[in-house]
């Protein structure tokens, strides 16, 4: 039972690999959740779409939680709530974008009537019983990212959820530097920051300079182009119609999830600048020195719209001799091997394949060293505790918080009860950190490699 002199951090995911964010914090006997998301598996765990936290701990405790706030709508954060949500019954609390990609997903469950949905605007403050939030506009990779600044007597907490900073994010507003530095003169006990690039150097660029990096890739360009990246990113959307217009070309969308977004962006005003894309059904009769494809698969996945072009699979649209394939992402680790795949099969085809390493056609959506030193500047937290990565990414940042002048920088595991206090701030518990996975039919029970073959490496689930 949290207490009213501290503030209880309990990561259930998010801080032992990259994705399945989901976190909780208490006080004065009351919890509030930030995110439930899921982690893809990839060819590790053949059969499995995704895995996510097994919500049991706080399940048991559902009379107390006030609500769940999501800081934006990317996968790793919201794509379990449809599958929790028979078990997460408290209200949700979303931006106009957000709540509309989790109204769809209900929608597709059979589950939104049970749902309540609260919208906010960022800059608002929620009011979640002894939670004051303070939502607070950053700029990422999808419209409506924030920062959660949890106020409580016991002290204020920063959340950030994913974030950078970019001046000029093509969709949405900047990152509001003046709320932050406001926080920081008010005073931060504890700041819960994204590491995700915590050990690469330098500065993260900004989406402008992707869509300047596409702009001259198309430029160069003779046949058709398929452009893959991750859905999600309207910015990356907007940039890509943009160097199509300025290349005398029309996009086509290739892909569920790629409708599924541009969907949600039109519901929110954030492509009310770009014309109606093609249908790949007026595509297949359009010259091919016309087109362009933007397509879902930028991590190799095997029924994505770029594995598809690249096996001649799909019914309207095909890449021959003369087009080039733009990989406007980073690969994930653990994708390398179907990439290359989906790669060799474009180049035996005659497909001329541009990626990141050889054009500025990708940004990404997270600090590094450098961004993280200005945040650090910005909120002077007393104590840091490092999030959203793997433990090589959380020592990375650690160092870099301390060197930034943290009283004191505590590492969490998944299942880490963290106190956070004027006094006493330590790692005072631990829960087992169970997990679900989704074998595309039902929810399954997931134990992690300790039970598996030790050479392969693999998980196994349990019954």
């Amino acid at each position: 039972m949290p207490g009213t002199d501290e503030v209880l951090f309990l990561p259930l995911g998010g801080c032992s690999r990259i994705g399945m964010n989901m976190a909780l914090y208490g006080h004065a006997g009351k919890w509030l959740i930030v995110d439930a998301g899921v982690a893809f598996m990839g060819d590790d765990a053949p059969g499995i779409d995704s895995l996510m936290a097994d919500p049991a701990f706080i399940e048991e405790r559902m009379q107390d939680v006030v609500g769940l706030v999501v800081t934006h709508a990317h996968e790793d954060h919201i794509g379990a709530i449809h599958h929790l949500w028979p078990r997460l019954t408290c209200p949700i609390h979303a931006s106009p974008f957000a709540a509309h990609v989790i109204r769809e997903r209900m929608k597709e469950a059979g589950t939104l009537r049970q749902v309540r949905i609260r919208e906010f605007a960022i800059g608002d403050t929620l009011a979640l019983g002894p939670f004051e939030v303070k939502t607070i506009a950053v700029t990422h990779s999808i419209p409506e990212p924030m920062a959660l600044a949890i106020r409580t007597p016991a002290g204020t907490v920063l959340h950030t959820g994913d974030w950078k900073f970019d001046p000029d994010p093509l969709v949405g507003r900047p990152t509001d530097l003046d709320a932050l530095q406001r926080l920081g003169d008010d005073g931060v006990l504890a700041m819960l920051c994204d590491s995700t690039n915590a050990d690469v150097e330098g500065s993260t660029g900004s989406e402008a300079d992707a869509r300047a990096g596409l702009m001259d890739a198309f430029a160069g360009c003779g046949g058709a182009i398929a452009v893959t990246g991750f859905a999600s990113n309207v910015a990356r959307m907007k940039a890509v119609a943009e160097a199509a217009a300025a290349n005398d070309r029309k996009v086509v969308l290739v892909g569920r999830s790629m409708l599924r977004m541009e969907k949600a962006a039109r519901a929110c005003g954030y492509l009310d600048s770009v014309p109606a894309f093609m249908s790949p059904l007026e595509a297949s009769w359009t010259d091919r020195r016309n087109l362009v494809f933007l397509c879902t698969g930028s991590q190799g996945e095997e029924r994505a719209a770029l594995s598809r072009l690249a096996r001649n699979e799909h019914r309207d649209l095909w890449l021959e001799r003369g087009d080039t394939a733009i990989f406007s992402a980073r690969a994930i680790p653990g994708n390398e091997e179907a990439l290359a795949c989906v790669k060799d099969h474009l180049r035996a085809t005659g497909v001329a394949v541009l990626t990141p390493a050889d054009a500025p056609v990708h940004v990404s959506g997270h600090p590094k060293r450098d961004d993280l030193r200005r945040m650090y500047g910005l909120v002077r937290p007393r104590f840091a505790v490092p999030v959203h990565g793997t433990l090589e990414h959380l020592e990375a940042h650690a160092r870099l918080a301390r060197a930034c002048g943290v009283e004191r920088a505590l590492i969490p595991q998944d299942g880490d009860i963290l106190r956070l206090a004027r006094e006493g701030t330590a790692v005072v518990g631990r829960i087992e950190p169970w997990r679900l996975a989704n074998n595309g039919r039902e929810l399954v029970a997931w134990t992690e490699p300790a039970c598996a073959d030790e050479e392969s490496g693999t998980a196994c689930l349990a019954a």
